[in-house]
């Protein structure tokens, strides 16, 4: 196939495009509906992954030390710790410090601040707090300290307790969350982007339809089937385009405006901003699903209907 065919398949895709009036025009705006779903489902996906890093940040497992247990051997226990591949932090806080955060919790409840008072000594362990990269690695976490030889000079083990036990089971649904939220999500773009071929199959079967005399014409005078599809084709690919574009100049002020009524919902995470600093990854995404989109659906109708 030379240029000069190439050139009259795009020439004619174009004027198609512009004849199918009506049609050309529904399909634009499903194709538009079906681009603007998608991009909701990336807002979606990343809100989700925003949503579930504050979540996961918030859980930790907190390991207390007897209060006869240096500050050396803590230290040595927290180097162990950071040595972990799934440990992402380890943080240290002091008796005195967590007796400091135990009187600023509770300095309006005064009965409190008084029985701690006529303790006369600081009842509190020091501790420290652990956070591993996903949720799921926290038992391993959890059966390290247990099994490592973090022992006083007595023979008794320096470690108190481990509050893993009463976190155990939100870390737990947590990490079916984070799988189920993952998979679901995968679920719903397979299910979308399958909607929007068929969609947008039938609605460019009614433009191929339209024309079928046209098309009929073509084979008589030997036209081949690459010349044939080959405007719906561009006909479609310019629809997946246009409606692509339309999308991505819309998406501004709708996330400006979205971001502006719910910026107090998400826990700081602004879809404006969010926008602006992905708006190449929304481009690709787009451009690319409209182009495929518009490409396919016509491939299958002509094929599948016509039966060129």
């Amino acid at each position: 196939m030379n240029l000069m065919i190439i050139k009259r398949m795009f020439v004619s895709g174009g004027k198609s495009f512009i004849r199918g009036g009506a049609v050309s025009a529904a399909t634009l705006l499903i194709m538009t509906v079906t681009l603007a779903i998608i991009s909701s489902l990336v807002f979606l996906s990343a809100l989700l992954s925003y949503t579930l890093n504050i979540i996961e940040n918030k859980v930790d497992v907190s390991v207390y030390f007897v209060t006869t247990a240096s500050e050396q051997q803590i230290f040595a226990v927290k180097d162990q710790l950071e040595k972990l591949p799934q440990v992402t932090s380890v943080t240290y806080t002091s008796a005195a410090d967590a007796l400091t955060a135990f009187r600023a919790r509770h300095a309006n409840d005064q009965l409190t601040l008084q029985a701690l008072d006529q303790l006369g000594g600081n009842p509190l362990d020091a501790s420290l707090e652990v956070r591993a990269t996903d949720p799921s690695e926290y038992q391993s976490i959890v059966n390290f300290l247990e099994a490592s030889p973090a022992l006083s000079s007595g023979g008794a083990s320096i470690i108190d307790r481990i509050n893993y036990a009463q976190n155990k089971e939100v870390i737990n649904r947590l990490s079916l969350a984070i799988q189920a939220t993952r998979e679901i999500g995968f679920a719903i773009i397979f299910l979308f982007a399958l909607a929007s071929i068929l969609i947008a199959f039938a609605t460019i079967r009614l433009a191929i339809y339209t024309t079928k005399d046209e098309i009929a014409v073509m084979r008589l005078v030997g036209a081949s089937n690459a010349y044939i599809q080959g405007p719906f084709i561009v006909a479609g690919v310019i629809t997946g385009a246009l409606a692509a574009a339309l999308v991505l100049i819309l998406l501004w002020p709708a996330t400006w405006y979205a971001g502006m009524k719910t910026a107090g919902w998400f826990g700081g995470f602004d879809l404006a901003s969010y926008y602006l600093s992905h708006f190449i990854l929304f481009f690709l995404i787009l451009m690319l699903s409209g182009i495929a989109l518009g490409s396919i659906a016509s491939v299958l109708a002509i094929r599948k209907y016509l039966k060129v």
